[in-house]
């Protein structure tokens, strides 16, 4: 085979190589766009929200009370407000509450300033964190011991009840304090009938001899550690509920530690209502009411002080709650409408149909912490009322104040009641002026680091070096673009130290190659040859590097949170962009312009 032929074969790329590359890189510099036209600050009405007003007349209203509006834009009965300066956001919610029918339907957003004809093709500007954005950060602990007090109390009544149905005398069952039961009896028949109940019914927990006349009942570790697990669970759901129904969008819920919870929420300069909803801890029981001192009953207070004698065991809590709507009753009087699910609507209908002409109570709940920082529950009776004909899984309750009051309860239980209460133990606030500070110190350290990174590779390795920074800018263009492409991606502080990090590792992977191709070149070989064997002999190099380092962004980002997760994000999408640019790209540059070279006294 002749020399030329050889040529023909030799650092040669198929076009359709080509094409994916030149493809992959337009699709990535379109997605990457949007991100540098930024966001502004916007809300969106609903269309049951009950606006009346037309785009134009709403325009003027904002303008004239003071309203930087940048667009009003409107589809489908939606109406998206944009504002010309962010700060204004928490106002203008605030105006327009005034003008709708129903407040829960306006939605805190940030709306793209990207062309119309850019954003129609499904790009979107990449996610900021709260560090870049500005916004408010809690961290709240959920409190597990009214969680396992629960289960003693369930433990206990489940106990006694069983006792009475199987007439068990001279049994007695209490609850020690240490979380202890403990069950009296002198009778070795009635221990082993208990026994037998116990291990059948609550078998996660541990039954031990207490003496010769008594039996001693606790909670076993392993399902401490489930029940806290499930707990925090449910209550991260239900706080990524509860924000959804503030109207926040692009939230951050996560688990911090064995029973904290952090929530990120950018773009918000107003925390006061966020606090309010995040921190409560509200739940609503419907009880039969009983004649004073009757077995198995409890006092509660009204909201007057006076007692009110329920039944021990509610007939439903707020668990079953699907949907609560605030509106104003025949009288004139707010009320909350209450949707329950399917068990809830059955329990509630058999137990409205079996008490008709007699009165229920609905009790409302909330936890607090004192000035000591012990955590107690405050219970009030908000409404007894009478049962006038069977009741389904749809009916209102009255009792809870003036409208704001029952908008806000409504809220909370359409939320979800919290399965365990949780208290604000952090709340942090950071401006829009620092976010911007910010992105500027951060995206200019990024360009300080890529300008001498593209001087030193320009100068040092000369006309491979300037391939080396056209792949160089290109690994930046695909890693915008992934970051502004993929759901949930969030770039943040430590994101941006990980884009300066991946600027070393994209060059690493040229500087590995081009000292190969030297070292053919010594070796005697021509150029194209010495392109051919070096970009061969370093792919190995190149794959065992990245993929040890693939394995530590992956595991800070499998038990990292927040930052540490963002930092973990961008390196490991910087890892496979550079391999991708550094390998692909470049050897498609390499190829084409100096694959055909065959001169060996070439200097690189």
């Amino acid at each position: 085979m002749s020399k030329q032929n050889k040529a023909k074969i030799l650092n040669h790329y198929s076009a359709w190589k080509y094409v994916v590359l030149v493809v992959t890189i337009t699709i990535m510099f379109f997605s990457a766009l949007p991100t540098f036209y930024g966001e502004d600050s916007a809300i969106q009405v609903s269309k049951d929200a009950g606006l009346k007003l037309a785009p134009l007349a709403l325009q003027q209203q904002l303008l004239s009370s003071g309203m930087n509006v940048k667009r009003i834009d409107q589809s489908d009965g939606q109406t998206l407000i944009v504002l010309g300066d962010n700060s204004q956001q928490a106002q203008l919610k605030s105006l327009l509450a005034e003008r709708v029918q129903d407040p829960s339907e306006l939605t805190l957003m940030l709306a793209p300033s990207a062309p119309n004809w850019m954003l129609s093709l499904g790009f979107s500007p990449i996610k900021l964190g709260l560090d870049l954005r500005g916004g408010v950060q809690f961290l709240l602990d959920v409190e597990i011991e009214p969680v396992y007090k629960l289960h003693y109390n369930t433990f206990v009544e489940s106990v006694r009840q069983f006792v009475r149905d199987e007439s068990l005398t001279g049994v007695t069952v209490q609850q020690q304090v240490g979380d202890r039961v403990q069950i009296t009896t002198s009778d070795s028949g009635h221990r082993q009938v208990l026994r037998t109940f116990i291990s059948q019914k609550y078998p996660n927990w541990q039954l031990s001899n207490n003496g010769a006349n008594s039996l001693s009942v606790v909670l076993s570790a392993a399902e401490k550690n489930n029940i806290q697990d499930l707990t925090v669970k449910q209550n991260l759901q239900i706080m990524r509920s509860r924000i959804e129904q503030l109207g926040i969008t692009e939230a951050v819920v996560q688990r911090q530690g064995e029973h904290r919870i952090r929530i990120e929420l950018p773009g918000v300069q107003d925390p006061a209502e966020a606090k309010s909803v995040i921190g409560a801890t509200a739940s609503l029981a419907f009880y039969q009411v009983m004649q004073s001192n009757s077995v198995n009953s409890k006092t509660l207070n009204d909201e007057k002080g006076q007692p009110v004698s329920v039944a021990r065991r509610a007939v439903l809590g707020g668990e079953h709650i699907v949907d609560a709507r605030a509106q104003l009753g025949e009288m004139g009087l707010p009320e909350v409408v209450i949707h329950l699910d399917r068990d809830g609507g059955r329990k509630m209908s058999d137990f409205s149909r079996a008490n008709i002409g007699k009165p229920m109570a609905t009790s409302y709940s909330e936890y607090s912490r004192d000035e000591q920082g012990k955590i107690s529950q405050t219970t009030e009776v908000i409404s007894v009322a009478t049962i006038r004909s069977q009741l389904g899984d749809r009916f209102s309750i009255t009792g809870a104040g003036d409208y704001a009051s029952a908008q806000q309860l409504a809220l909370l239980l359409r939320a979800g009641s919290m399965t365990a209460p949780v208290t604000i133990v952090e709340e942090r606030t950071i401006g829009p002026s620092l976010g911007e500070e910010n992105i500027t110190n951060g995206f200019a350290a990024l360009a300080l680091g890529m300008a001498f990174t593209l001087l030193f590779m320009g100068l040092w390795y000369r006309r491979l070096g300037w391939i080396a920074n056209v792949a160089l800018l290109s690994n930046m263009v695909l890693l915008f673009g992934l970051l502004a492409l993929i759901p949930g991606a969030v770039l943040t502080l430590p994101g941006i130290a990980g884009l300066v990090l991946t600027v070393g590792m994209a060059v690493d992977t040229n500087v590995l190659i081009f000292e190969r191709i030297k070292d053919k070149l010594r070796e005697g070989r021509s150029f194209a040859h010495a392109i051919d064997r070096g970009f061969d002999s370093a792919f190995s190099t190149i794959i065992d590097a990245n993929i040890t380092t693939m394995i530590t962004a992956v595991v800070l980002y499998s038990i990292g949170n927040g930052p540490i997760q963002g930092f973990a994000l961008t390196l490991g999408l910087g890892l496979l962009t550079s391999m991708f640019t550094g390998i692909f790209a470049s050897r498609a540059l390499v190829n084409w312009v100096y694959g055909r070279d065959f001169r060996r006294d070439v200097k690189v």
